[in-house]
């Protein structure tokens, strides 16, 4: 007999690991499925959920929640919403903000009798992931995250052979992937798998800062800005107007950053995640505050 629950799939993974990306990558080679994608987000502004191409899959956003500690009611709420669409979707998938449990994500499909746990992948920066791993603040957290995954997925580059290692001791029973094609083919197989029990250590504390404005810049600009940003920010993301036609997406993690030119958005919003101890939202506002004013007097210079 056919079984006709919903499998939903978790998509965790730290702070700027690559979940966005690679849903996206998901959505574009469907395979025939109808996917639904619940995107939620840490902060007032869910950007993640604007840089979903959602065409072809439906989509729900939960914002200002990491879902394992503050949104628990609404993702249930968003699943019975899922649940409730006719025809249903073939496969949700739930991507987890970079500070959330996936564990306690995929306890939901547990819960609800009309769905089955479609597994937990976990993305992890294959660059800077063996750095987040020997962080005191955070490789608890980290660990966490890649502990209770059916499959990891290592993006950004080629881990070393010691950093494959750790990652085999801390889930020895996962599988590994490299690209998105080895995700679909897990995320097809639509077994039910059993969700771990035990808690994870609780996560540190996580402050957001944001802002939304009509803050224009161009490219020269913007760098020199993101250049000078307080320290403690571990994820900072959004779009930013430019001149005319053209905006500029930006993607930072730790002290790198990645400008990319797009259409003119239609407004500037900008969202930063640290650690509580380490990031001041007081010390954001003023960044971003000088920034602006110090802009505004180089264009009028020219």
């Amino acid at each position: 007999m056919r079984d006709r629950r919903l499998p939903m799939t978790v998509i965790g993974g730290f702070l700027g690991a690559g979940k966005t990306t690679l849903i996206n990558q998901l959505l574009r080679q469907p395979q025939g499925q109808r996917l639904m994608v619940l995107v939620n987000d840490f902060g007032a502004i869910n950007i993640d959920a604007a840089l979903i191409e959602s065409a072809g899959a439906d989509m729900l956003s939960l914002t200002n929640g990491c879902v394992c500690c503050t949104m628990g009611g609404d993702l249930f709420m968003a699943i019975a919403d899922v649940l409730d669409r006719h025809p249903r979707p073939d496969h949700l998938l739930v991507e987890a903000s970079g500070v959330a449990d996936p564990q306690k994500i995929a306890n939901a499909a547990v819960a609800e009798p009309e769905m089955r746990n479609g597994g937990i992948v976990s993305v992890i920066d294959g660059e800077n992931g063996s750095a987040l791993l020997d962080d005191p603040q955070i490789a608890d957290q980290v660990r966490g995250q890649i502990s209770c995954a059916n499959l990891i997925y290592v993006s950004k580059g080629k881990p070393g052979t010691e950093f494959l290692t750790t990652l085999k001791e801390i889930v020895p029973n996962a599988g590994f992937a490299h690209t998105a094609a080895e995700v679909t083919a897990f995320t097809e197989l639509g077994q039910d798998l059993s969700v771990r029990v035990e808690k994870n250590a609780p996560h540190p504390a996580y402050v957001q800062w944001s802002a939304t404005d009509d803050a224009q810049f161009d490219a020269k600009g913007l760098r020199q800005a993101l250049m000078n940003r307080p320290t403690g920010i571990l994820r900072i993301k959004g779009f930013v107007r430019g001149a005319g036609a053209t905006g500029w997406l930006v993607q930072g993690v730790g002290r790198s950053i990645d400008i990319t030119s797009i259409p003119q958005p239609q407004e500037t919003q900008l969202l930063a995640i640290g650690l509580k101890e380490n990031l001041n939202t007081e010390n954001c506002h003023t960044w971003w505050r000088d920034a602006l004013r110090r802009h505004d007097e180089l264009s009028l210079e020219d």
